[in-house]
C-alpha cells in the first residue's frame, strides 16, 4: 500500500512535454498512483496514444495540444486542463528544447527566441495561469524541470543554459509570490537521462564512456528515476518545501 503521506490519488496534474522522455515517465508514474494526468505537447497523436494506454490500464488521462512557446495559446491550455475534472492540483513544466551551436556568434535571433520561449517564457506564463487556477481550490504544487546546464553551463548550448538558469530563478521567485495562496513551487535539476533527446550520446557506444565518466553512480539515469521526486513535490510529503531545487544527476555535482 502507498503511504498516504506520498499519495497523489485523484490529484489533477498537467504535464507539458508529457508524451516522451521524462514527461512520459512522470505521466505514467503519476497515473499508476491514481493521479489524473493531463498529457500536453505539440505532438497530439503521441499524447493521445499515451492517454489511451493509461486509460486502458485503468487510469485517468487525457491529451491536450500545447505549444509551450506560444504565449497566447496557454490560457486555453490551462482552462481545458482545469475544466476536465473541475480543478488543477499540479503543474509540471517539463517541455524543453536545446539546440547546439559551436560558437555564440552563430546563435541567431530565431534560435534564441525559440529556446527561451520553450524553456523559460512558456513556463513563466503557465506558472502564472496554473497558480491562478489552483487558488480557486485551495492551492497546489508546481514543478519546474531544469537541467544541470543551469548550474554547469554548456559552451555549445549557452542559450539553453541561460534559459534553465532563469527557470531556477523563476522557481524561487514564484515560490515567494504564491506561498500565501497555498501554492508551492519547486524545481528538479536533471543530469543525464536515457531519453530520445539524449540518444545521440547516451546510446552511442563510443561516446558513452566519456558521458558516464563524471557521474558518481557510473551510469546515466533511467527516465522512471525522476518519478519519486515528482511524487514528493506533488504530495503532502513536501508540504513545507517550496523554492527548493532538487538535483538528480547520479552524483555529478
Amino acid at each position: 500500500m502507498t503511504d498516504p503521506l506520498f499519495s497523489v490519488a485523484d490529484r489533477v496534474v498537467l504535464v507539458t512535454g508529457g508524451s516522451r522522455g521524462l514527461g512520459r515517465a512522470m505521466s505514467l508514474g503519476l497515473a499508476e498512483r491514481g493521479a489524473r494526468v493531463v498529457i500536453a505537447s505539440r505532438k497530439i497523436d503521441a499524447c493521445e496514444e499515451l492517454a489511451a494506454q493509461i486509460r486502458g490500464s485503468g487510469g485517468d488521462a487525457f491529451a491536450l495540444a500545447c505549444h509551450v512557446g506560444n504565449w497566447e495559446s496557454l490560457d486555453q491550455v490551462v482552462a481545458e486542463a482545469t475544466t476536465r475534472w473541475g480543478r488543477l492540483d499540479g503543474l509540471i513544466n517539463n517541455a524543453g528544447m536545446s539546440l547546439l551551436v559551436p560558437l555564440l556568434l552563430q546563435t541567431s535571433e530565431t534560435l534564441f527566441d525559440k529556446v527561451i520561449g520553450v524553456n523559460l517564457k512558456g513556463p513563466t506564463r503557465l506558472t502564472a495561469l496554473a497558480a491562478d487556477a489552483m487558488k480557486a481550490t485551495g492551492g497546489g504544487s508546481i514543478i519546474n524541470i531544469s537541467s544541470l546546464a543551469s548550474v554547469k553551463p554548456i559552451s555549445t548550448a549557452p542559450v539553453y543554459s541561460a534559459a534553465k538558469a532563469g527557470l531556477n530563478a523563476l522557481t524561487k521567485a514564484a515560490a515567494l509570490e504564491y506561498a500565501n495562496a497555498g501554492i508551492r513551487v519547486n524545481g528538479i535539476i536533471c543530469g543525464t537521462f536515457d531519453t530520445d533527446a539524449a540518444a545521440g550520446f547516451v546510446r552511442n557506444a563510443d561516446l558513452l564512456p566519456e558521458v558516464v565518466r563524471p557521474i558518481a553512480l557510473g551510469r546515466v539515469g533511467r527516465p522512471d528515476e525522476i518519478v519519486g521526486a515528482a511524487i514528493y513535490f506533488l504530495s503532502d510529503a513536501s508540504s513545507y518545501t517550496t523554492g527548493s531545487l532538487m538535483t538528480i544527476d547520479g552524483g555529478v555535482s
